[in-house]
């Protein structure tokens, strides 16, 4: 079972390589500064295409979800996603600094990103088979913080060995951006060598079945994991909750680089230096909290965080001060890990063990399925004032209504309370 947990963690450390180089760090800000006409027409373009995963994730999720459940493929469909994002994120390399280049780098993100949120579903449902409840917020958490560590160590990479060498190394054309394109490469080759393992040292907690017959089943399971949440009002409460919360998380993730180089000019260089930053921070957090979510319930965790999210996004806003946005900035990592692992750990408490995917496709649906309203309220704001301040401001709506919401789920985590756990 160890190796089993170890080979789990080893994916958050896979994928924080797409999460810091693809979606906010690197080639976020490389597409809006390099490819795009213009910072805010790059910002509007990127909001559509993650509006359009987002929506394609919300259709999949749950459904695969059920089917995995009941096909015992958790293993080789989190294998096929890994290969998607893996192909589609070395495409990358392709996306010239050229304007003709947009539509192809969108659609390389897009797919990609979908391959990534329906991967983490069938990783997300391995999770409750690896420990016991009462040490499910430590893994989460440990896992998330592995994630930063990773992210922070193929940043690391990609700033000494790609981006600053002047004149370049491995004769790439920095006129071309070849230097900030080959961190697509790096990614790749990153989620491929670490991201294998969970394929094939996790178990599979059900027998495998035939692809009809799994289908068949997990549309039947499908109906029931929605009866179910119709009767749970911790579990619907929860959802509901995710949907906005998760909005201004996502927003915010996908965002902040290219707000970052928009809104204070940094540069390519600077942008992945405030992500490295951003992401000790972050694991910081993760670890500090795998010790308290277990004491205090995964609710207290994502309450506490999205009041601080809150707060700290607010003074990014106001700031025109370049130091104090380093400041704010980097204190939002700290806060950023907690919320997603609570959250993760929240679900896993709640999910029976038998249709643990398709619950966790619920999960996604509930980070998904309005998650392209985040991109698309801050593409509208941005292209209306021409102002990437004004539409980052959607943020801040989302982070408060979610954090309402949750404040309302009578949900406690299983260290919190002496009586049996109930979802009803």
């Amino acid at each position: 079972m160890r190796r089993a947990i170890a080979a789990w963690v080893l994916y958050d450390w896979a994928y924080g390589a797409f999460t810091t180089v693809v979606s906010t760090f690197v080639f976020a800000a490389y597409f809006t500064q390099g490819v795009a006409d213009d910072p805010a027409t790059g910002a509007s373009l990127w909001a559509g295409g993650q509006a359009a995963a987002g929506l394609v994730i919300a259709l999949v999720s749950v459904p695969l979800g059920a089917i995995a459940d009941r096909g015992g493929r958790r293993r080789p469909m989190l294998a096929l996603a890994i290969a998607v994002m893996v192909v589609c994120v070395a495409g990358l390399w392709f996306a010239r600094p050229h304007a003709g280049d947009a539509v192809y780098a969108l659609v390389l993100v897009s797919l990609a990103t979908i391959a990534f949120e329906v991967a983490t579903v069938f990783y997300n449902a391995m999770l409750p088979g690896l420990v016991s409840p009462d040490r499910l917020g430590r893994l989460s958490m440990l896992g998330w913080a592995a994630g930063y560590v990773g992210g922070l160590v193929c940043l690391g990479l990609c700033l000494v060995v790609l981006v600053m060498p002047d004149p370049a190394l491995f004769g790439l054309d920095r006129s071309q951006a070849e230097h900030v394109r080959a961190t697509t490469l790096l990614a790749a080759a990153w989620l491929a060598v670490f991201g294998w393992p969970v394929t094939v040292f996790v178990p599979e907690t059900q027998v495998r079945t035939p692809w009809g017959e799994a289908m068949r089943a997990g549309i039947v399971e499908l109906r029931l994991v929605l009866r179910d949440v119709g009767r749970s009002r911790p579990l619907r409460r929860f959802l509901i909750a995710r949907l906005f919360y998760m909005d201004g998380l996502t927003t915010l993730f996908a965002f902040g680089g290219i707000y970052a180089a928009g809104e204070f000019g940094m540069d390519a260089q600077q942008v992945l230096v405030f992500g490295i930053g951003l992401t000790i921070t972050a694991a910081l957090g993760a670890l500090i909290f795998a010790f308290l979510e277990d004491h205090i319930g995964a609710r207290s965790v994502v309450l506490i965080s999205l009041v601080c999210l809150t707060v700290l996004t607010l003074g990014i806003l106001l700031v025109q001060d370049r130091m104090w946005f380093w400041v704010l900035g980097l204190s939002i990592g700290v806060f950023v890990g907690p919320a997603q692992a609570a959250s993760r750990s929240m679900m896993a408490h709640m999910a029976p063990p038998a249709q643990r995917a398709a619950y966790f496709g619920l999960f996604a649906l509930s980070g998904r399925v309005t998650g392209f309203l985040g991109p698309l309220a801050l593409s509208a704001i941005t292209y209306a004032f021409h102002s990437q301040r004004a539409g980052m401001a959607v943020i801040v709506v989302f982070l408060v209504g979610g954090a309402g919401l949750l404040f309302a789920v009578s949900y406690q985590g299983p260290m919190s309370r002496p009586r049996a756990r109930s979802t009803t």
